[in-house]
Parts: structure tokens; sequence; C-alpha cells
């Protein structure tokens, strides 16, 4: 097994809350981006981002090389600091970190989901950008997630779920959690059907799905290609689309559509038994559509992302890779959620080695979280901070040098 060496532990560090020039002016998305220069000497590396959020970088050295660590540490229980979504402006969409940061007012942000990223499994089916785990944003549901087998990214961990989440609570408290789709179309003529997608890239087999106009404009074929358990199994000829306006049947499709869905509309997708059900709705049929993502915590999320839990109790998940070192991004959380540390890795160039996922969870542990998450990784992981002039600059050494879009993350506010 690969171990981080006895230096990390010394990398524990406080909540920066000291004040700051940073004012609530300097938080307008007008605000341009660059990148940041990589320390020369790859010393140690400490920052006031804004009264209650603090970067440091350091670096750490594993048996495999040396690895370059950049973390955020942010005060959740100081006035005036919050997170929330990053977000591209639609579901099946994706943007760079650091402009969904700089557009949102941000003053930090860290990628988040892993996505669905390339089609090359479904020749002709557009790639649409979504990511696998649910989302929820200023309090509502975005999307659920797609079956396990249906994921990008690395394999889950025993237990793992798609459905696994982190975010915080309408209560301002970090947590990591699980989210879990509830929904029915309900019709008088033909009673209830089960509802089992929201805004998602792949259906489970035999289902329905809804798509909003949070979805986008993406067309909506990827999502009955696959199976519950391969995601490259071939797309079925078995579909049916049913367009609801204002709780009515306006328009049906024997093929999944595109374009972007009005406002007031929403779009029933069926697969196989599912599409055989929604047949049965003929224009003029008044359709009633109801949806949550359901969680066992204590208070609603404010916001939430699909993310995988690697630290529990302040100890690392049992059964983590500690083979194959990657450019990483994780999230953890302290002091009984009131403090959250977003972290990334260097990328593949360079001397920063990455980390395996057993020595991110190690890490994470080292720095006193009590839980924590993995992101995804690779070319997606970037961690962006505004700098002393008020750009917004990308911390980590990236992939190839270039800055990649992504789906979501998660965004830092310091009022």
């Amino acid at each position: 097994m690969k171990r981080l060496k006895s230096s990390v532990a010394v990398l524990v560090f406080a909540v920066v809350g000291a004040a700051s020039s940073w004012t609530s002016a300097s938080a307008s998305a007008q605000v341009s981006v660059r990148a940041a220069a990589v320390p020369a000497a790859a010393a140690a590396v400490s920052e006031v981002v804004a009264p209650g959020v603090g970067y440091r970088a350091f670096t750490v050295r594993t048996s495999h090389g040396s690895a370059r660590v950049h973390v955020l540490t942010v005060d959740l229980g100081r006035r005036g600091v919050q997170a929330g979504l990053l977000y591209a402006g639609g579901v099946a969409a994706r943007e760079k970190v650091s402009v969904m940061a700089a557009r949102q007012g941000a003053v930090a942000g860290v990628n988040g989901d892993f996505f669905d990223i390339e089609e090359s499994q479904h020749p002709g089916v557009q790639a649409t950008g979504a990511t696998s785990g649910p989302a929820v944003r200023a309090g509502r549901p975005l999307k659920a997630a797609v079956p396990d087998g249906q994921r990008f990214g690395w394999p889950l961990p025993r237990g793992g779920s798609t459905e696994d989440v982190f975010g915080v609570g309408v209560d301002g408290i970090a947590r990591t959690g699980r989210l879990t789709l509830q929904g029915h179309i309900r019709t008088a003529a033909h009673g209830t059907l089960p509802l089992r997608g929201l805004n998602q890239y792949a259906l489970p087999v035999g289902s329905i799905g809804v798509f909003t106009p949070r979805w986008g404009a993406t067309s909506r074929a990827r999502a009955v290609c696959g199976t519950d358990d391969v995601r490259a199994a071939p797309c079925t000829r078995d579909a049916y689309e049913v367009t609801v306006r204002r709780g009515v049947v306006r328009s049906v499709s024997s093929t999944p559509g595109s374009g972007r869905i009005p406002e007031g509309s929403v779009v029933l997708l069926g697969r196989e038994a599912g599409a055989k059900a929604l047949r049965a709705l003929k224009p003029g049929t008044a359709v009633k559509v109801d949806y949550r993502l359901a969680s066992s915590g204590r208070a609603p999320f404010a916001f939430a992302l699909g993310a995988h839990p690697i630290v529990v109790s302040g100890r690392p998940f049992p059964g983590l890779d500690t083979v194959v070192a990657e450019p990483r991004s994780a999230i953890g959380i302290a002091r009984g959620g009131h403090v959250m540390r977003l972290l990334s890795t260097d990328g593949r160039e360079g001397t920063s080695s990455g980390l395996t996922v057993s020595e991110l969870a190690r890490l994470l542990a080292t720095l006193e979280c009590d839980a924590g998450a993995y992101l995804d990784g690779g070319g997606s992981a970037t961690l962006a901070t505004r700098d002393h002039t008020g750009h917004l600059v990308v911390r980590n050494a990236l992939d190839h040098g270039e800055e990649r879009a992504v789906s979501n993350g998660v965004a830092v506010y310091s009022r």
C-alpha cells in the first residue's frame, strides 16, 4: 500500500478569518480571468482570499513522488460566507470553473461531479455534458442520478451509489447524503405512472423520465442508450416522447427530441415499458407531473451535487484504490459541518504526481475533516480563487495547461 509520509501530519491549519480589503464590489461578476503563476520553488503558500475564506498550497511526498496540493478553507459559520452550486446555465451544458465563478460573483470555486463527456460507444449520439449524480440549486431539484452502471468516472467503493451527494443545507451546515428521486405521473383516465428520471442523460430500462426547461437545448437521445448495468449497450429503438404544456399533452413523438423546452412545459420520455405506457397519453390528455429529491438529512439541501464519500467519521473509507495516482479534486467537512475544505491537486505535467484515492482520503482526514467526498479529477480537476488584484485565477497546474469545461462545481461567496 502506498502511504503519505509522516510529514503530511503537520499540514493541519485553521480557518482564515482575518479582515481583508475585499468588498462586495469586488464580488461583481464583471471580473477578468487569468492563469495563476506557479511558485518557482513550490514553497508553501498561505493567503486570505476573502473574509472567512483562506487558501493554502503545499507539497506532500508519497512513495510515487511529490504532489502539489491546493486547499481552500471556508468558514460557513461566518456571517456573509456561503456556498452554492456552480451552474453552466443548463443541466446539459459545460463551462470552465473560472468562468462560472466569475459570472456568479463567487470568490472561489472547484469542479464538481463526473459527467457524460463522450459517446464514442454510441455513434451519432451527442454527448450531453450532464452529470451522473443528483443536483440541487437554490433549494430546487435540477436533476436525479443515472443508474450506477451508466455513470462516468472511477469505480464506486463498496456500498456507493450515484445518488451520493455533498451539499449545504438550508441551515447552513455542510454534509454528505443521498438524494433519491420520488415522482409520479397522474392522469384521470390512465391512473398513476412512476417517474424514474429527472433531467438525466440515462434512464433506467423500462422507465419514464421527465425533462424540464433546466435541461437545456441538447438532444435527449442519449437518455435511451445503454442499460442499467452496461453504459456501452446499444440505444433502444423502443422510445416515446410526450410534451406536456400547462398540464395538458400537446404533442407526441416516436423519437427523442432536442431544442429548448419552453417555460411552462415538460417532456416525458419513456423507453421499453415506459414507452408503451406513454403511448396511451393522447394530445389533449390532462397530466400532472410531481417529483422531488428525497433525503434523510435533518434539513433540506440549499444546494447539492454528486460526490462520493471517502472519509467517514474522520476515517478513510475502507477499500479505496491505492495504486492509480491522478490529479484529484475533493471536498472535506470539518467542525460539525461549519467548515468546508475544497481541495485540488496539480495536473499530470511537471513534478506533481497526483494522489491515489486512498492518499486523498488520508490527506482529508489529516486536515481534520470529519467527512470527505471525491469529486471529478483528471483533466477536470480545477480550483480557482480571487487573487489580491481582484482577478479570478486558477490555482492548480492544469492537465495539459488547459482548463476543461465542466458541468458543475461548488461556488464560495463572501459578502
